[in-house]
């Protein structure tokens, strides 16, 4: 055999051990890892000295099907954890008859205090893309190619379940002797978010709050009635929007969207973020600076996946219980 064509055979074997690797690789991700659902379990030390710990279970990113019965049997289950509030991030329909898996999941969780925003696959169903248009850029709507979802159904679910809508919005909540306030926005992904509506809802909300430090008669003087934490909730983790909930006194930030990264390498990590959060903070608990102030953030690499690339791989599904404990 000449140099020249043994070249050309080890370069063919090399390639064909590239191409198997690949189609192991996608086998397990399309078959396997989408399906390992996981819970991460995560200590956040930012409540007041001497408060009672609050379980806060993180939800995002169904996109939910209806032929999921794995997934949906995954996270009823949740439910033994018996958590002191439920957060939800959006994104949770993966298809238009999507929103009966929802009821069916969310159903044990009756009786929990909830909060929620919207996420672009609330309003929208998914749509075939090419994946390599996230290395260029986060994905864009094209509501005109887009199904319609009934968004409003979907609200009825949480609004029978007593969950707040945080979707440009503030709320507060008492839990386990803390005061929580708590405010969203709608999904900046599509250009959905009203930062400027923030500073007058939170402000509402002391106003309305005889407790609030505004109305304690010498607020130099006096000891804070109750231990408080103010919390942001974001479908998409856009810095603007991580930037401003920090300069509004969020202690605690929770966002979902990234899916982890979805497709991740092995000790390198998430490819994409498909927003302009940075690769390292794409899923997990890490702290996020702006100004001279920092808030913890917790990013869900969520439990679906789009029905139109439905592979996870070095980076499983998830749900987040966060132990809130003192400081």
């Amino acid at each position: 055999m000449t140099r020249a064509n043994s070249a050309g055979t080890s370069l063919a074997v090399s390639a064909g051990v590239v191409a198997a690797a690949g189609v192991v690789a996608f086998a397990w991700g399309s078959l396997v890892e989408r399906r390992m659902f996981t819970l991460r379990e995560v200590l956040v030390p930012v409540l007041a000295p001497g408060s009672a710990p609050i379980k806060v279970l993180h939800l995002s990113d169904l996109h939910m099907a209806p032929w999921q019965r794995d997934k949906q049997d995954w996270v009823r289950g949740l439910a033994d954890l018996e958590p002191d509030l439920i957060v939800n991030t959006g994104d949770n329909l993966g298809h238009a008859d999507g929103i009966s898996g929802i009821e069916y999941v969310l159903e044990p969780f009756r009786g929990i205090p909830g909060i929620f925003v919207n996420g672009s696959n609330d309003y929208y169903g998914p749509q075939l893309k090419n994946p390599m248009r996230y290395f260029r850029t986060p994905s864009t709507l094209r509501s005109a190619f887009h199904e319609k979802l009934d968004i409003a159904h979907l609200h009825r679910v949480f609004g029978d379940l007593g969950w707040i809508d945080l979707d440009n919005a503030a709320a507060a909540l008492d839990i386990n002797g803390t005061h929580l306030e708590l405010f969203g926005v709608d999904d900046p992904h599509i250009g959905l978010d009203r930062l400027d509506l923030i500073t007058r809802a939170i402000d509402d909300l002391r106003a309305n709050d005889p407790l609030s430090e505004e109305h304690w008669p010498d607020p130099e003087e006096a000891t804070p009635p109750r231990s408080t934490l103010t919390v942001g909730v974001v479908h998409a983790p856009y810095q603007r929007v991580l930037n401003s909930f920090v300069n509004h006194g969020a202690q605690l930030i929770l966002a979902g969207h990234t899916h982890g990264g979805q497709v991740c390498v092995p000790r390198y990590g998430a490819l994409v973020t498909n927003c302009d959060i940075p690769r390292k903070q794409v899923k997990g608990l890490s702290l996020w600076d702006s100004g001279l102030h920092t808030s913890y953030l917790n990013v869900s690499a969520g439990l679906g996946t789009s029905i139109y690339a439905p592979v996870r791989f070095a980076c499983a599904p998830e749900a987040t219980l966060l132990t809130l404990t003192a400081a």
